[in-house]
């Protein structure tokens, strides 16, 4: 959002206000474009069908709501295609990373409180993060020499992946360490997490470089340690029951286990079966970790009332989750120009990166490239899960499906049914 003006910012988020007498009407250079989308029903059945039809999912559903209501609900083909359930309404998702905006939504709860500034250093509230270090090229045995970070890292870093932290094993011998420490076994609890995390060198210094990472699982670390409250019955009482989401949730009941969508690995051009165990292990009854950055188990309804909170500025049926200067925050551009290391994430967005979304800054450049408006922020999931918020069309999108590895050509397509191919978004953004 950070080319677009104050008054388009603020008019995307508040409610909107008296009609102007003749003597206040807006000059014509300010009148308001007329939105021009209109949701093609038909078009987005034939999208969903066409993923199943053509083997990239054995199931997904789509839910559109648009200036206030709910314009699109559809599913398709098999939430479990061996035991013959089709994928519905009610079917309990894998939301993988879609867990992190909730995440970040509720650190920035405490945000509001005067808990933290976003400038303050990590180590304040976690001291074991005190001591990051860097590496500092290799000794004449190849091995590799490390330096104390030239300074700290800021909880700014930790909403924005610019920390320095790795999320999982890769080539770099800070990748190795974070492989060897484990930090996200399940069977850690969020204090475990942090310990080991803190003793994992950096890939980069912090703030230099945008690393999608364990940072949001540090986010959870620091709800708990700020609020007092297990992370997991804090995002319960101040997120799930305010906004009426009543399924989602990182522990499930047993007795929801026969809704839940099984997850397909696509080996050799087919999908196939992931082991349940796999699928069931964090959430029935339910692993020691709660991540904050995955976990979260629901059914499409309950995260649309997520995504139109976000939407609404921060508010939903009377209750205020936070305030909309919060979620312009979150949904702003954070990325220095500066930072030019991003690993893939300009492959998702025309745009850079806020609190917990990619915030979209630049209309379509080419064909290819996925459909949306100036403005918009989202993230997705491992599984090929995905949600939107796009204020401009006053919409937002939330898309299901559980299909591994991550394939983002479904998301290329679910935003050519909603929008459709050739829409870039208003002009003059």
């Amino acid at each position: 959002m950070r080319h677009m003006t104050m008054t388009a910012l603020t008019g995307l988020f508040l409610l909107a206000a008296p009609a102007p007498t003749l003597a206040q009407a807006r000059p014509a250079a300010e009148t308001p474009r007329i939105d021009k989308l209109r949701i093609d029903r038909a078009r987005i059945d034939r999208m969903l069908a066409a993923m199943v039809e053509d083997g990239r999912a054995t199931g997904v559903s789509a839910l559109v709501w648009k200036d206030g209501r709910e314009v699109y609900f559809g599913a398709q083909g098999a939430a479990d295609r061996e035991g013959g359930k089709p994928f519905r309404r009610d079917t309990l998702v894998q939301i993988w990373s879609m867990t992190k905006p909730v995440t970040g939504v509720a650190l920035m709860q405490l945000w509001e409180q005067g808990k933290f500034r976003l400038d303050d250093p990590l180590a304040r509230y976690l001291p074991a993060f005190a001591g990051a270090m860097v590496q500092d090229g290799t000794d004449a045995a190849g091995k590799p020499l490390w330096r104390a970070a030239s300074r700290p890292i800021t909880i700014r870093d930790v909403l924005r992946h610019t920390a320095g932290f790795a999320y999982g094993d890769g080539p770099t011998a800070a990748h190795k360490a974070f492989a060897a420490a484990n930090p996200l076994n399940l069977d850690n609890d969020l204090a475990e997490f942090g310990r080991r995390l803190a003793t994992v060198p950096l890939l980069s210094e912090p703030g230099t470089e945008w690393h999608y990472s364990a940072a949001v699982d540090v986010q959870a670390l620091l709800v708990e340690r700020l609020s007092g409250i297990k992370f997991a019955d804090y995002v319960r009482t101040h997120i799930f029951e305010p906004l009426k989401m009543r399924e989602a949730a990182w522990h499930q009941p047993m007795d929801r286990l026969p809704r839940l969508a099984a997850t397909y690995l696509k080996q050799d051009g087919k999908l196939v079966r992931q082991a349940d165990e796999m699928t069931q292990r964090m959430n029935f009854p339910g692993a020691k970790l709660t991540m904050g950055g995955a976990g979260i188990v629901a059914p499409i309804d309950d995260y649309m009332r997520f995504a139109r909170m976000l939407l609404n500025g921060g508010e939903l049926d009377g209750a205020r989750i936070l305030k909309p200067a919060t979620i312009r925050l979150m949904a702003t551009d954070q990325l220095d120009p500066a930072i030019k290391e991003r690993e893939w994430l300009p492959g998702k967005i025309d745009g850079g990166f806020g609190f917990d979304f990619a915030v979209r800054t630049a209309r379509p450049g080419t064909p290819e490239r996925n459909r949306g408006a100036v403005g918009e922020f989202f993230w997705d999931g491992a599984a090929s899960t995905l949600f939107w918020v796009d204020p401009a069309n006053r919409m937002a999108v939330v898309f299901f499906t559980q299909t591994m590895p991550f394939d983002g050509t479904l998301h290329t397509d679910i935003r050519k049914a909603v929008y459709g191919a050739d829409y870039r978004g208003p002009e003059g953004n």
